[in-house]
């Protein structure tokens, strides 16, 4: 962190008139899109500030979390090295869009979103109305670390720059892999209990048929030994970004895939099949799937919670006195068994001739902090935001603190500590995935990419990309133009198709009403919305070419 106050510090701050508006900051009130495109008159900042600023923040954080986040030690230390504090209003994410809207319905801002989660076309439509503000001058002028970054990958800065030329949201990621083996291609691997299956004498699946039958074994075998018919045979969560039966849709030839955090814009249910778009409940397999796996249902061998989950009760549901889970869906078994339990947890293979999606989007987000136009002191936002963005600052920030996630060698290099369970440490320690970025050239001064993650990697190369689908929906910043059909169009379409495969997985009749579901999805104008998707995506195609 020194290191990143010595790049910070050029000069002190030039006029008593910002020390002045810096300590007697005013209310955030109604937006003046013109007052929030002047300067405050601030051209260098240099910390620690001689006199405390305080801005306000909103931030979304996983339900593990601590609600206060100034109780974290990485924010404490930034700001006795910074001397701005930050008055932070947290949301537990699964309430988080909620409650933003209803904040920016309000108009009390905050100085800044931390992040936001806007999608492509919120970003747009925020800066049309005033809302939130361009940040090309501030990166430029006072985020060095954030600067340096964009400079050295064109790539990057063309991800996050929308088409009229501004940037809106700061970037964060990690880069872990690139192509089908990144680390989000795929984030639905299938697990199964080796150990029940050894117990009932039953092989690893190798079709659709094979698993249904011992999902019934393992209802029906008491394979925990407690003479208590509590097993449940299958977990997941329905319609999360990872974790979702969709992938068990490939096995029908039609791979359905859930949005991704960090990428909100694109269809959920999307695939590409020969350069064309395709929206996976027009398709014959999606149908095919939806009633096989409704079967599942109607015997009881799927975890009927799979519709509530979050993370905190999903991860719980492998943590019970006797264990009472065969087969779940999920990134890492572990996080939700158990390392102890997790032991006996083996990968399944995807079935002959199933197709593996390959996750939509991928890149860098686009959907990091926003700073709103309320803010008096934006100057000194970005210089403090830009310590998210030196590498062993993010790396804590993403991860966890040294001392819990890190430790440093004797070069000064961080390396990962032995975590015992990474995924709820993460989850409790780290400050967001909403800011920050760790890129592969950043390794030599952060050990950044997990065992699990590495693991990962050569589990999903192994198995399942020799299946994976041979193209993906692009990270693509659509023109306002598109965007204002998404905006208009999406919503609904998304929320019917998932009301409708809930429905169809619950109580059927996938195969009585899919004539009327297609007429439905038409009359909702699925057909646009499908031809702005093509039309981004041809260009794109065009531009690489």
């Amino acid at each position: 962190m020194n290191s990143k106050i010595s790049l910070l510090v050029s000069a002190l701050l030039v006029s008593s008139i910002a020390l002045s508006a810096c300590t007697n900051k005013a209310e955030n009130t109604e937006v003046n899109p013109e007052a929030s495109q002047k300067d405050s008159g601030v051209t260098n900042v240099a910390f620690p500030l001689k006199e405390k600023v305080t801005l306000k923040a909103v931030a979304h954080r996983p339900s593990l979390a601590p609600s206060d986040f100034n109780n974290q030690p990485l924010l404490k230390s930034l700001e006795a090295q910074t001397n701005v504090q930050i008055k932070w209003d947290t949301i537990v994410e699964s309430d988080f869009i909620e409650k933003r809207n209803i904040l920016l319905a309000s108009r009390n801002l905050p100085d800044f979103f931390f992040s936001g989660r806007f999608s492509d076309s919120e970003l747009i439509r925020y800066a049309k109305d005033g809302t939130i503000i361009p940040l090309n001058d501030l990166i430029e002028k006072h985020m060095p670390n954030l600067k340096a970054i964009l400079d050295s990958r064109p790539d990057i800065k063309a991800q996050i720059t929308a088409p009229d030329g501004s940037i809106y949201a700061l970037p964060n990621g990690e880069e872990i892999g690139s192509g089908q083996q990144e680390i989000v291609s795929n984030p639905n691997f299938i697990y199964i209990n080796k150990a029940w299956l050894d117990k009932l004498q039953l092989k690893m699946p190798t079709t659709m048929d094979e698993y249904t039958e011992v999902l019934r074994a393992f209802k029906k075998g008491d394979p925990n030994g407690n003479g208590k018919a509590d097993e449940i045979p299958l977990t997941y969560i329905d319609n999360f970004w990872t974790g979702d039966i969709g992938i068990l849709f490939g096995a029908f030839g039609v791979p359905d895939k859930t949005h991704r955090p960090n990428n909100p814009t694109y269809i959920d249910h999307l695939n590409v099949v020969n350069g064309k778009v395709q929206f996976a409940p027009q398709q014959e397999g999606y149908k095919k799937a939806a009633a096989y796996l409704h079967q599942w249902f109607k015997e009881d061998l799927v975890d009927k919670d799979a519709f509530t989950h979050n993370y905190e009760t999903y991860f719980a549901r492998g943590k019970t006195k006797d264990e009472t889970l065969g087969s779940l869906i999920w990134w890492d078994k572990n996080d939700v068994t158990g390392p102890e339990r997790g032991e006996h947890w083996v990968l399944v293979p995807p079935f002959k001739d199933m197709v593996i999606g390959w996750n939509n989007g991928g890149g860098f987000g686009r959907d990091g902090v926003t700073i709103t136009s309320a803010n008096k002191n934006k100057e000194i936002t970005a210089a403090w935001l830009d310590s998210f963005y030196d590498p062993v600052f993010a790396a804590q920030s993403r991860f966890g603190p040294i001392g819990v996630w890190f430790d440093k060698d004797s070069s000064g290099k961080l390396i990962q500590k032995e975590v015992k369970n990474p995924g709820e440490t993460r989850q409790s320690t780290a400050i967001s995935n909403g800011i920050g970025m760790l890129l592969t050239e950043h390794t030599n001064k952060v050990d950044y990419i997990e065992p699990r993650a590495t693991e990962r990697i050569k589990d999903n190369t192994k198995l399942y990309i020799p299946q994976m689908e041979k193209e993906k929906f692009p990270n693509l910043f659509f023109n306002e133009e598109e965007l204002n059909t998404i905006d208009k169009l999406k919503p609904d379409i998304s929320s019917y198709v998932n009301k409708m495969r809930a429905k169809w997985l619950l109580n059927g009749g996938v195969e009585q009403e899919w004539n009327e579901h297609q007429e439905t999805l038409k009359k909702m104008g699925i057909e646009k919305l499908l031809e702005v998707h093509q039309s981004a995506y041809d260009r794109y195609v065009k531009a690489k070419k």
